[in-house]
C-alpha cells in the first residue's frame, strides 16, 4: 500500500490484523445511531489450522490474527507490524475506548497507531477520528480526496487513492457508497478491508448498501474492480469477515451484478 504521502516502510514479515467489529449485520440495515454496547473478544491461532469458516474465529494466515471489538454494528481494523499500527476507520463517536483496549490486548498503545485510514465520511466510520487523533497524536491521516471535507477533523487529512501506499498497504479507490470511498489491500497476507464497498451477508458477500450509497452503478462496478486482486480474507465495515476464497466469492457477486468482464 513514487507516493505523495509519507509512508512508514517497515517491511511485510509479521503483519497482524486486529478487527473491531459487531455482531452480523445485513446488507438491508446500516442504522446512524446505535447504541454502542463495547466487549471485547480475543481469539488465538490454534496450533494447526483450522477448517475454512466464514465465522468470526480465527483462521491462521501468512503473519495475521484476528480480534474483535463489539461496537453494536460496525467494524474497524487494526494492522499491526514491527510494534507500529495502522487503524482503519474509527468506529461512530465514542468508539476510542473500546479500541483502546483492543491495542491494550496486542501490547499496543495509542503511541503504536501511526497511520489512521478512513474508508469514507460516514458518521459510522469517521465518528471518532477526532478523538482518536487527540490519543494517537503523532498518526498520519487518509481519506479519499472526494470525502475529506465531510469528515469531522480539525487535523490534516491527505487525500490517497489508487496508486498510493500508506504503511506497506495498498489504498485502492473503490467509489460508489461514496465518491471518495477507499479500500485497503496487504498483498502479502491477501487481506482485503473493504470497508462499505462490500458487505458480509449471510455467510458470504454482498455490495454496497443501496439505501446508503451515492451511486449504485458505480458502487457495482467497483465490486469488478475489487475482484480483480487476489485476497483470501474480506473484511467489511458491516457483517462477519470472509475468511476463505473471499476474491472468487466477490467475482461471483460481480458476474450476479452483470459487472463481470
Amino acid at each position: 500500500m513514487t507516493r505523495r504521502m509519507a509512508v512508514a516502510d517497515l517491511g511485510k514479515a509479521g503483519l497482524a490484523i486486529v478487527v473491531l467489529g459487531a455482531a452480523c449485520a445485513t446488507q438491508d440495515t446500516e442504522p446512524e445511531d446505535p447504541a454502542l454496547s463495547p466487549s471485547t473478544s480475543a481469539f488465538t491461532p490454534a496450533p494447526t489450522e483450522p477448517a475454512p469458516t466464514q465465522s468470526s474465529t480465527t483462521r491462521p494466515l501468512v503473519g495475521t490474527e484476528f480480534h474483535r471489538v463489539n461496537l453494536g454494528f460496525v467494524s474497524a481494523y487494526i494492522l499491526y507490524r514491527g510494534g507500529e499500527a495502522a487503524l482503519v476507520d474509527t468506529g461512530v463517536a465514542g468508539s476510542s475506548d473500546a479500541i483502546g483496549l483492543t491495542l491494550k490486548e496486542v501490547g499496543l498503545t495509542w503511541g503504536s497507531v501511526g497511520h489512521v485510514i478512513i474508508t469514507h465520511k460516514h458518521p459510522d466510520h469517521q465518528g471518532s477520528v477526532g478523538e482518536v487523533h487527540t490519543l494517537a497524536s503523532d498518526a498520519a491521516l487518509y481519506a479519499g480526496a472526494a470525502d475529506i471535507p465531510a469528515i469531522t477533523t480539525a487535523s490534516t487529512i491527505s487525500p490517497v487513492g489508487d496508486g498510493d501506499r500508506v504503511f506497506d498497504l495498498d489504498i485502492i479507490a473503490s467509489p460508489g457508497h461514496t465518491a471518495g470511498h477507499i479500500s485497503v489491500l496487504d498483498k502479502l497476507s491477501r487481506v482485503l478491508v473493504a470497508g462499505d464497498a462490500l458487505n458480509g451477508k449471510d455467510g458470504g458477500v454482498g455490495g454496497a448498501n443501496p439505501s446508503f450509497s451515492e451511486d449504485m452503478t458505480i458502487a457495482n462496478a467497483t465490486v469488478t474492480k475489487l475482484a480483480g486482486f487476489d485476497f483470501e480474507v474480506a473484511l467489511f465495515g458491516h457483517g462477519e469477515p470472509l475468511t476463505h476464497d473471499a476474491s472468487t466469492e466477490v467475482a461471483a457477486l460481480a458476474a450476479t451484478l452483470g459487472q463481470a468482464g
